[in-house]
């Protein structure tokens, strides 16, 4: 499964590449709610025409998650309303008293490695972006597992 991840990463980085000579920005910020197996919030900003840093904050289990994500962005289908986006970050998700039952003993935080990919896009008419996404996420410390369940429907108002 790693190997997988690892050379769709490299081919999506390639394309990027090869697509960085056409301008993929939407919008310059955009903030919203996130719907899926960990519903929440969204923050995505910009840092260059095809890079953008995104944070979500999540709920679930019970608990608060915290990701940072940096993504690289280009265009799809050739139009300007549309973005695939590929990127990586980190997370971490802690619990109180009323944790998944995986985690044993005092252990209530979980730290992680975070992968997304998804596409974007962008209503001309109204300040409004929709993204479709997999964040697969590798759990590392406390509790070192796989979560491969978080596909996520986002909504961001653009500013």
């Amino acid at each position: 499964m790693k190997t997988k991840f690892l050379l769709l990463a490299l081919v999506f980085a390639l394309v990027s590449t090869i697509s960085y000579r056409s301008s993929a920005q939407l919008y310059k910020s955009a903030l919203g709610l996130r719907l899926g197996a960990a519903n929440g919030i969204t923050f995505k900003t910009f840092v260059n025409k095809n890079a953008a840093f995104e944070a979500i904050g999540t709920f679930r289990y019970r608990g608060f998650g915290l990701t940072g994500l940096y993504e690289v962005h280009g265009r799809a289908f050739n139009s300007r309303d549309f973005n695939w986006f590929i990127g990586g970050g980190g997370h971490v998700y802690t619990w109180g008293d009323d944790r998944p039952s995986w985690l044993t003993g005092d252990k209530r935080t979980v730290l992680g490695l975070d992968g997304i990919l998804g596409l974007e896009g962008k209503v001309r008419t109204i300040p409004l972006a929709i993204s479709l996404d997999w964040k697969p996420t590798v759990n590392i410390i406390n509790y070192s597992g796989f979560w491969g369940d978080e596909f996520a429907l986002s909504f961001r108002y653009t500013f």
